[in-house]
């Protein structure tokens, strides 16, 4: 795929230091569901002279998702069924790896996360500092200027308070739509054995620390608005005890307790 538009200055700066970074492959993958009123946006502001390709995978979406998909620069897999997020993004992952990324980054197409901010999410892995990248939105308080609901900032603050406890991380946010990872990461980590459910963003995390991958963080402005995607409270509750469960699982499997699918190389 041959994307047009002219590199980011600040993504160009990241290329400098070593002339063989200009190698680097860089994809964007979204895991799309319902998301035909935001797609374009989303498209639009991505700093496209700067990524090697873009995925969209459609989760068998009941809107013109994937139509609009097809009618724009970007590669398009349509699953047959609902798989869930997490099933989602595991075919991101591996359309990704199979295209030869060597940096993967996954973005929600719901124009939630800002795309220009690509530049800056995947400069720590161009450098060596970071395996992966989470834009946080609680680096900049943007969390609820942008117009996070309360009830999920307070929630988001006890898991992040409760990941950061038994991990040992001192990460500002746990739960992300906006992630890059790199190759030998997604190479490395069994994410594969991970539920097909959200419960995959705390999954993938607690094996990046798991098997000694560097964490890092950019701030990131959030959008809150009637098209962009969001659970509801059932799916909120169950998300927040399948982080708990995965937090005892790990704590299990690091002390050599009861070991895990998800912990086994």
């Amino acid at each position: 795929m041959s994307l047009t538009k002219h590199p980011d200055n600040i993504l160009s700066k990241a290329f400098q230091n070593n002339s063989a970074n200009t190698q680097i492959k860089v994809i964007v993958t979204m895991p799309a569901y319902n998301a035909a009123k935001t797609l374009l946006k989303t498209f639009e502001d991505i700093p496209l002279g700067l990524v090697s390709e873009i995925i969209l995978v459609d989760d068998c979406s009941k809107d013109d998702t994937a139509k609009i998909g097809t009618n724009l620069n970007l590669k398009v897999v349509q699953h047959p069924h609902n798989v869930g997020y997490g099933g989602n993004q595991k075919t991101c992952y591996l359309e990704a790896l199979r295209d030869n990324a060597d940096i993967i980054i996954m973005l929600h197409p719901d124009y939630q996360y800002d795309p220009r901010k690509i530049p800056e999410l995947i400069e720590p892995i161009i450098k060596g500092q970071a395996d992966i990248v989470l834009g946080s939105r609680f680096l900049n308080n943007g969390a609820l200027a942008g117009g996070m609901p309360y009830y999920k900032f307070v929630a988001n603050r006890f898991l992040t308070f409760c990941q950061n406890m038994v991990l040992g991380t001192n990460l500002s946010e746990f739960h992300t739509g906006y992630r890059a990872y790199s190759r030998k990461f997604l190479e490395t980590v069994p994410f594969l054995r991970n539920s097909i459910a959200f419960v995959f963003d705390a999954e993938i995390l607690c094996q990046a620390v798991f098997f000694n991958f560097k964490i890092a963080e950019i701030g990131v402005e959030t959008r809150y608005f009637p098209e962009a995607s969001s659970i509801n409270w059932l799916s909120s509750i169950i998300y927040g005890l399948g982080v708990l469960r995965v937090l005892v699982t790990y704590l299990l499997a690091k002390l050599k307790l009861v070991p895990s699918k998800l912990f086994r190389p």
